[in-house]
């Protein structure tokens, strides 16, 4: 992924040293349980542990890597390059190094180990994007807005249901994602095949046990792609939750809206050609990211099904989908968690776009009281709608004067039953019933 869409700590662990130390984290520690069975010298085992030690906890530099690429350019094959310059930096011993493994025993354990680390890293993030959602719901849970449906002005409800919404989607985001975690977390050190030829149970074991993975029950040469394509899928419906609240912050932030808007700091620029623009560059943002997150899903889907015991047609798309996926859904958080914090939001502007169809809003209520007085519903409704319609017509009717002068609904409602029709309180009075099953 590019800079402009990287944090330093995804950055980090996509980075071709932290590759390298993962790799050979596995190796080391694959050494270390032949060891234990007896097929390690000790005093090998020592000298690898001495060697690998200032690789493992201080990482590679980038010269270490242009090594190793100098050397796959002779060998056209990473796995051996690495093994070769490793064995390079230890010496004898390390011919102890990838006992009885084949490449996607250490490639497909050193993934599942960062693709885990990956989306912890998401799921702390999501957590500080619920913490947002979950005070500014509270803040504005009696902020009252209309309600829209097609884009069309609806029924009253309150900007703090919109985030008390997002949260609990957020929420069930985060299940999707932990789930997710878990299926990753799997290693396989079983051979050319997935049958242990040439190497124990015991050292897949071990090393996934380490790593804080679990062994694969049952593998080819690869961990199945399933799990990469639920991990895929995971992050992105989380893209399309994003999507979605940054899709209502741009119709929120129009114009002739402008009932919130991104926060625009001081010395910012809206346009190169109009001084006067404040545009929704974030939001804006964030719905493009969103595409290119749920555009890897399908290649990951497409993953699953290889020949036989496997070929290397994923190896090329997992270089590239994994490591941009998790890094934008990592940016993508923190940038709408920020966005979100510091909202703008126009009560002020919500009141007034309540009013612009003067009184529309409670044709439903009227509707519902006319049939429960025993007219038909259809034609109650025509009633409500005929009159609703003058309304639309002539911006100096209010629809309530309208019902009040119609002598076909005043014979059925009394003018007090239609005070309590035209309360803006009564289509609220369930909000804090909502914020108790969303909050607790």
């Amino acid at each position: 992924m590019i800079p402009r869409y990287t944090r330093e700590v995804m950055a980090k662990l996509w980075s071709p040293e932290e590759k390298l130390r993962a790799w050979l984290l596995v190796e080391v520690l694959a050494a270390e349980a032949w060891a234990k069975l007896g097929k390690v010298p000790e005093s090998a085992i020592k000298v690898i542990q001495e060697k690998t030690k200032p690789f493992l906890e201080e990482g590679f530099s980038p010269e270490d890597v242009a090594k190793v690429e100098e050397i796959e350019r002779e060998t056209r094959h990473d796995v051996i390059a690495f093994l070769t310059y490793m064995e390079r930096v230890i010496g004898p011993e390390g011919r102890y190094l990838h006992l009885g493994m084949t490449s996607s025993d250490m490639l497909d354990t050193a993934m599942a180990w960062l693709m885990k680390r990956a989306m912890e890293i998401i799921t702390e993030d999501t957590d500080e994007l619920l913490q947002v959602l979950k005070r500014r719901a509270l803040e504005h849970k009696d902020t009252v807005m209309i309600g829209r449906t097609h884009g069309i002005h609806a029924e009253p409800i309150t900007f703090g249901l919109k985030f008390a919404l997002w949260y609990e989607e957020m929420r069930r985001n985060k299940k999707r994602l932990e789930a997710a975690l878990e299926t990753i977390s799997y290693g396989k050190i079983s051979g050319a095949v997935g049958t242990f030829a040439h190497i124990e149970p015991e050292v897949e074991t071990y090393v996934c046990e380490k790593m804080g993975l679990k062994p694969e029950p049952v593998s080819n040469q690869v961990v199945q792609r399933d799990r990469y394509a639920e991990y895929m899928a995971a992050l992105a419906v989380l893209a399309g939750t994003v999507e979605k609240i940054a899709t209502e912050i741009r119709h929120l932030q129009r114009t002739e809206v402008l009932e919130a808007e991104e926060f625009f700091a001081k010395g910012q620029k809206g346009s190169s050609a109009m001084p006067h623009k404040r545009n929704p560059i974030l939001s804006e943002n964030l719905c493009g990211l969103a595409r290119m997150v749920r555009g890897y899903v399908m290649p990951a889907l497409e993953n699953d099904a290889l020949w036989h015991e496997r070929d290397i047609s994923h190896s090329s798309v997992e270089r590239v989908i994994v490591p941009d996926a998790t890094t934008l859904s990592d940016f993508m958080l923190k940038r709408l968690t920020g966005m979100l914090d510091k909202l703008v939001v126009y009560p002020e502007r919500m009141q007034r776009n309540l009013n612009l169809l003067r009184g529309l809003i409670y044709t439903q209520p009227l509707l519902l009281a006319l049939t429960e007085k025993g007219l038909p519903r259809q034609e109650a409704y025509v009633l409500v709608q005929r009159r609703a319609m003058e309304v639309w017509e002539d911006e100096n009717k209010t629809f309530p004067e309208v019902v009040k002068s119609d002598p076909e609904i005043t014979r059925h409602i009394s003018s007090d039953e239609l005070e309590k029709i035209f309360d803006l309180n009564h289509y609220l009075r369930h909000v804090d019933t909502i914020f108790r099953r969303v909050f607790g």
